[in-house]
């Protein structure tokens, strides 16, 4: 049974076992690969051996396999076919359709062609050709067909061919030795006199303008990923609950043709009460997510019933524009908006509702007849969340479209997270490709002695194989749609995952493998296609030969500051950085420039009970006093010692703008292509953006800048960093019409 059980793992993906950072082999337990086969829709109790034989048979059954990706590196031009030995000898009548709609056609004897194997099974006898792919496939995404020869009613084998280039895109402006510099904000905690508590795409594109007129490359941000309007308090951006849409709290309400034109909606907003709510908002130190999500969807409401009522009844240009949007994105926009009115209806029933898998069981099925009539009977509703979709992506090309216009040689730079919230609206619609019982986490390692359970369901690799990876497709689509650079979370998940099973503690884990070469040969096609660079979030374990990979196909890596060390522990001199990578001081998950100087993570983080040992603290403390040294050291031998500083961190309690400045400066004098500024560094913020590993109640996700947007034009510390990084990465500064305002104009938008 042990035996079989390996073999159907195997056959899986689920690897035997793997060495920890401290080079211990933990091989996977028979109860951890039992669990995650279950969670993988593959039930190891029926009959082990015959699922094994299944999985192993599979592609032997059949004529074609359900994809197939040519291009990538490691891949030839040819296809496999698979034929009873006894119509070898027979003609074939193939069909090659191309994307653009152009066919190509001809017949093939299998037996003519180059020999890729054997197998019987059973009595029958399997044999497998290498069928050459016709020179005019180009890059793209294409059906084969392949007819059963003679009489019989068995319908074609058809195989999606997908063809990929050599390499992702790289903007002109970081080819040869360029390099620029960039903003990378948390968008929900933006700060300005104009938005309602939370960061919107209206300071997002007033963000763009800024970063135009000082001279920046990119403006990069958070996940902007949809997450729960009937819950807005769930804010983490990385358990959303869809990344193919967007959080409809960024939508700038005041901006909208529909507010401006309702006069309930100007009504709405100029009531007294409302207007003090907006106050309140506005001086709140953290986002307060329910009473700005309450606020905006009421008004969001009523902009709705103007646009049904004086636009979507006839067939004017916005009605047009907003059918137009439902049918480019189809059956996802409605599952989402769907899922969006099925969750607001049972919660408003019973508010511990949290997701799809505590709805009435009927309604967990996408497919159900009961799921079918709800969205019959409460269609408006349902076409209400398409219409916050439409907006929301309408302000977010706006402000993509702004960088292109101002000259950002990169645009927006996003995020794309590592999965989704269990009980979301992607997980809902995606049953058949996701984990059931499974979620992506992180072995034990030196910060986190119990490994990591992220709660986010992993794709099924077998299955997402058999989906011929559209959902990654779609996934890879919906992010790179308006932005030039995108952030790919824990990229090591394109090649192995930590699944941990549901109830288990991540120490009875185990990895994953994913079909590595097929989904870079798709990243490198959509990254082509929709002109965006691709960085890979590398950090933490990565598996032997994924880094030369990730820069053969161009990716660039990510390289913090902090992480940066020599052998010795001390900070590594600028020159050693890799040029391939995007280089910041931290990251959301990391300490702030201050916070790191100052030890506040280390101090929160024993405040909270979140160490293990007592030891472990006064090592880690130790440590961070040594790194001060390190840091101060590793500025004096650049020469970067603002005046009046010395090498000694006891003289230095705080970080100084000056000296925040000076490790800016360090990090600019690297060739990394890319330099990423956190403006919780520039303003001097203690806090970071979320705690990992933090209790409930701790304000990740929350906090808000203590500088208003409209004042960092005239910010004297981001003025003269925007001279340090011209000087230091040679960018050019802007032209004298990019500098004028730096607010950005008001735009109406949907």
């Amino acid at each position: 049974m042990t035996a079989t059980l390996d073999r159907l793992s195997a056959l899986c993906g689920i690897e035997p076992g793997y060495h920890d950072i401290w080079g211990t082999w933990h091989p996977t337990s028979e109860n951890t690969r039992r669990a995650l086969l279950a969670a993988m829709h593959v039930s190891p109790d029926t009959d082990p051996a015959r699922l094994a034989e299944e999985f192993e048979n599979r592609d032997w059954r059949r004529l074609l396999p359900p994809v197939c990706v040519l291009g990538a590196p490691g891949h030839t031009r040819h296809v496999e076919l698979t034929v009873p030995a006894e119509t070898a000898d027979a003609s074939f009548a193939w069909t090659l359709t191309l994307e653009n709609g152009e066919r190509r056609a001809g017949e093939v004897r299998p037996a003519g062609l180059e020999p890729a194997g054997e197998r019987w099974i059973g009595a029958a006898h399997f044999l497998r050709y290498r069928f050459p792919l016709p020179e005019s496939a180009e890059t793209g995404y294409h059906s084969l067909e392949l007819e059963h020869p003679g009489p019989g009613t068995e319908p074609p084998a058809r195989m999606t061919l997908i063809v990929a280039p050599s390499a992702c895109h790289v903007p002109e402006a970081l080819r040869g030795s360029g390099r620029v510099w960039g903003l990378a904000v948390q968008l929900y905690g933006i700060r300005s006199r104009r938005n309602w508590g939370i960061g919107d795409f209206g300071d997002l594109h007033a963000l763009v303008e800024l970063a135009g007129s000082v001279g920046t490359g990119f403006v990069g941000s958070s996940p902007l990923h949809a997450l729960y309007p009937d819950d807005p308090a769930r804010a983490s951006p990385y358990s959303p609950s869809s990344r193919l849409f967007l959080n409809v709290l960024h939508i700038d309400v005041e901006a909208l043709a529909d507010v401006i034109e309702s006069q309930n909606a100007r009504e709405a907003l100029a009531a007294p009460d409302f207007q003090a709510r907006l106050r309140r908002l506005r001086r709140a130190d953290l986002v307060e997510y329910a009473e700005a999500g309450e606020a905006k969807l009421h008004v969001l409401r009523l902009a709705w019933h103007h646009f049904r009522s004086h636009h979507l009844s006839g067939d004017g240009d916005r009605a047009r524009d907003f059918r137009r949007y439902c049918e480019e994105r189809g059956a996802s926009l409605r599952a989402h908006a769907l899922f969006e009115t099925l969750q607001a209806h049972f919660r408003k029933r019973d508010p511990a509702v949290w997701g799809w898998p505590a709805w009435p069981q009927p309604y967990r099925d996408p497919a159900s007849s009961e799921v079918a009539a709800f969205a019959a009977e409460n269609a408006a509703d349902v076409d209400f969340y398409r219409y916050l979709q439409w907006l929301a992506e309408d302000q977010l090309a706006a402000a993509g479209l702004h960088a292109l216009s101002l000259g950002l040689p990169v645009g927006l730079y996003q995020d794309l997270a590592l999965g989704v919230d269990p009980g979301g609206a992607e997980a809902w619609a995606n049953q058949d490709v996701v984990a059931a019982g499974a979620h992506a986490g992180a072995p034990p390692d030196d910060f986190n002695l119990r490994g990591q359970d992220w709660g986010l369901p992993p794709f099924v690799p077998w299955r997402l194989r058999e989906s011929a990876y559209a959902p990654f497709i779609e996934t890879l689509r919906a992010n790179m749609r308006h932005c030039g650079a995108l952030r790919i979370d824990h990229v090591m998940g394109l090649m192995r995952l930590f699944w941990v099973p549901a109830g288990a503690t991540p120490a009875e884990g185990a990895y994953v493998r994913y079909p590595l070469d097929d989904l870079l040969g798709i990243l490198a096609l959509e990254s082509r296609r929709n002109g965006c660079l691709v960085i890979g979030e590398d950090l933490g374990t990565v598996p032997d030969g994924l880094r030369p990979r990730l820069a053969e196909l161009g990716l660039l890596s990510c390289q913090p500051f902090y992480f940066a060390r020599g052998a010795d522990g001390g900070f590594r001199p600028p020159a050693e950085y890799p040029r391939q990578a995007l280089v910041s001081v931290g990251t959301h998950d990391l300490p702030t420039l201050r916070g790191f100087w100052k030890g506040h993570d280390l101090d929160t983080r024993a405040a909270l009970g979140l160490f293990p040992s007592e030891p472990l603290r006064e090592s880690l403390m130790a440590g961070r006093a040594q790194d001060r040294a390190r840091l101060l050291a590793a500025l004096q031998r650049e020469g970067l010692l603002p005046e009046g500083t010395g090498a000694d961190p006891a003289a230095v309690p705080d970080i100084t703008p000056e000296l925040a400045a000076a490790v800016h400066t360090f990090l600019a004098r690297t060739p990394a292509q890319m330099m990423a500024i956190q403006p919780e560094d520039l303003f001097g913020v203690i806090e970071q953006p979320n705690l990992p590993g933090s209790v409930e109640g701790h304000p990740n996700w929350r906090r808000r800048l203590p500088v208003a947007l409209e004042d960092w034009h005239g910010d004297a510390r981001l003025r003269a960093l925007a001279e340090a990084m011209r000087s230091s990465r040679g960018y050019p500064p802007p032209s004298p019409s990019r500098v004028e305002g730096g607010e950005g104009a008001a735009h109406a938008t949907g």
